[in-house]
């Protein structure tokens, strides 16, 4: 299986859109969405199926047993995070607590116990086509982890499948080095802003960390014709291959509000990403080698 991940350095790129726009044009049996902050995929993709729905479980979460408490103040003299708090009697604050174990180590009456806690749901959906994701729970950690669970849901699906789209997070945390890992290409959705150009920078270095083939593409290119420029500079110095431009469609938005990808419908940037995608699916399968799919 091949796989494909779209990034961009930081949100609002375009890279949900066009993610959408390349499994509709290279009718993908196997994708993921891999923003496990705020997955969005679903909406374009229009999932009728029922999902396969499974607990996350992140880092343990400390609970205090008030019958067996004896208040002798260890476990928040102890705790780092300051996630214990006294009063009438003690409580553990779910957010703070990191589930180091110091407070159940600490206390001399046993009444502090590390339980496994709900972290967030893992979600695949598996008929026809496979489609894998997951949503954190909202102050949990361990994201990264959970990407990692969502592509190797995946991958266990879809075990004889040519070609998977990923679409990854935005930004360079855990959660896209988890995207990251074991995928054949990342095509990195640029924008021509200045913080577009030095995010761009940023997630390029991050990838080549992993040996990962690279390519870039501009979304809407038109709003800044000399940062576009300097991104298309950039790739030639850098040697890295240039996918394409996507100009700025308000027909996309259109087109995103009524749950369809820029692809269904006749528009400018939907035709530009269909020569963007054709670039990118050359490059991934061994410089030339394209793709057999049916418009």
């Amino acid at each position: 299986m091949k796989q494909l991940l779209i990034l961009s350095g930081k949100g609002g790129t375009g890279k949900t859109t066009i993610a959408s726009a390349f499994i509709k044009l290279s009718k993908a049996k196997a994708y993921a969405d891999c923003d496990v902050d705020a997955p969005n995929l679903h909406l374009v993709m229009n999932q009728v199926s029922e999902a396969k729905r499974t607990d996350y479980f992140g880092l343990p979460k400390a609970e205090i047993d008030l019958d067996l408490c004896v208040q002798c103040d260890l476990c928040r003299q102890n705790c780092r995070f300051d996630a214990i708090h006294a009063g009438a009697e003690y409580k553990v604050d779910y957010y703070a607590c990191e589930g180091c174990g110091v407070c159940e180590a600490v206390c001399p009456a046993r009444a502090v116990t590390l339980k496994r806690s709900v972290a967030g749901e893992l979600m695949l959906y598996a008929d026809d086509t496979v489609f894998s994701t997951a949503e954190l729970k909202m102050g949990s950690g361990t994201s990264g982890m959970l990407v990692t669970n969502v592509k190797k849901a995946m991958k266990l699906a879809a075990q004889n499948i040519d070609l998977a789209i990923i679409d990854g997070s935005p930004g360079i945390g855990c959660p896209v080095i988890a995207s990251l890992s074991g995928v054949d290409m990342v095509l990195i959705v640029a924008e021509p802003s200045i913080s577009g150009i030095s995010d761009m920078e940023r997630i390029i270095k991050t990838a080549e960390k992993f040996q990962t083939s690279i390519a870039v593409c501009i979304n809407k290119y038109d709003t800044n014709l000399g940062n576009t420029e300097r991104i298309e500079e950039f790739c030639q110095t850098h040697k890295i291959p240039f996918a394409g431009r996507i100009p700025f469609d308000p027909e996309a938005v259109k087109a995103i509000n009524n749950s369809q990808s820029i692809v269904d419908i006749d528009c400018s940037s939907g035709r530009a990403t269909k020569e963007v995608f054709d670039k990118t699916i050359k490059i991934l399968f061994d410089g030339g080698l394209t793709l057999q799919v049916k418009r």
